[in-house]
């Protein structure tokens, strides 16, 4: 049975039950049962029922020395008294809940936790110009690293709910596909709420569109932006290593400093990204993938990508895509973008 009496979720409420353990930003399951209404041990029985769906880094068990290291760290003593070690869930491991967690207080919950990050990652962005370059660039990377998985789970909604079929037949408050996907669109909002765009026609958070085309390429990507910044890397991040990408910018307004490009190299020595001018030839924005082979696709962007998020805006694929090969054929002459 579920508590009646559950914490009210917020940044200030969450801030001390996030920890960094292996390099990921985790949440502990004694905790997350806290948050969410259960006890410890009703909320793990469920999170056990469906090992399958949390792979190791969705969830890990902590070692000894790990939850001693957290107790030492911890200035309360709400960690002790614990006679199992816990379990720890990443960021996409606590997404992964919503198909695990039943009722409506944790469908709830659910919603009130995502908004909660999303928050959390909204104030490192909005507030960039307050922390100085290689300190934004960490948290930026921190923020956006599960990005990709959390898209993959999007992928894989389909196929979690035919796996909870049998349970949505006996019981009627399963978190079904129509109510996760709600919550992965809009958390609940029928409107498109800021931090979204339209991509051919579907409202998708904005980073994870991005990131679902950038995934799309086989062989390069170009994009063509002449207002770009430390965000437009930050989207490129998760592109496989041996995807050449080009960055056709006039870098107007200055938005990229040198100083961020080379901390981008350096964190991610794997992505492999050039810049080129564009001499002003281009007005709107573009991403072209795989140009000039059979899986070329060109997609027409309404606003920057390093304005992902801020305001509502539409990417479409273009039809017609050899009407921009002449263009496309001239900027790939144009000499090197140098940063001040």
């Amino acid at each position: 049975m579920e508590k009646q009496e559950v914490m009210i979720i917020n940044p200030e409420t969450i801030r001390d039950k996030i920890y960094v353990v292996r390099g990921h930003k985790v949440m502990l399951d004694f905790e997350l049962a806290e948050l969410y209404g259960y006890t410890t041990s009703r909320f793990n029985e469920q999170v056990t029922n469906n090992i399958a769906k949390f792979d190791a880094d969705f969830m890990f068990k902590l070692k000894k020395e790990e939850f001693r290291d957290l107790i030492s760290e911890k200035s309360t003593s709400s960690l002790g008294g614990r006679r199992k070690l816990p379990r720890a869930f990443t960021e996409q491991g606590i997404y992964m809940l919503m198909t695990v967690l039943k009722g409506e207080l944790a469908i709830s919950q659910s919603k009130a936790l995502i908004r909660t990050f999303r928050a959390m990652k909204n104030y490192i962005i909005e507030n960039q110009d307050l922390l100085g370059q290689r300190q934004f660039l960490q948290l930026s990377m921190i923020s956006s690293q599960n990005t990709k998985d959390i898209m993959d789970i999007r992928k894989n909604l389909d196929k979690v709910e035919n796996q909870m079929a049998d349970v949505v037949s006996s019981l009627g408050d399963v978190v079904t596909h129509s109510e996760l996907a709600t919550v992965m669109v809009d958390f609940g909002n029928p409107k498109i709420r800021k931090g979204y765009l339209v991509l051919n026609g579907e409202p998708v958070e904005a980073d994870l569109a991005y990131s679902q085309i950038y995934s799309e390429a086989k062989h390069s990507i170009y994009v063509i932006d002449n207002y770009i910044s430390l965000k437009t890397l930050v989207l490129m991040k998760s592109v496989p290593a041996g995807i050449g990408i080009v960055l056709f910018s006039d870098n107007l307004q200055n938005g990229l400093h040198s100083t961020e490009f080379a901390d981008f190299k350096k964190e991610y020595p794997a992505v492999n990204i050039k810049m080129q001018i564009t001499k002003g030839r281009f007005h709107d924005r573009y991403i072209i993938l795989d140009y000039d082979k059979a899986t070329e696709k060109i997609y027409h962007c309404g606003a920057s990508s390093k304005d992902a998020g801020v305001r509502v805006t539409t990417i479409s694929e273009v039809v017609e895509k050899e009407v921009y090969h002449d263009l496309i054929d001239e900027i790939l002459q144009y000499p090197l973008l140098k940063l001040k």
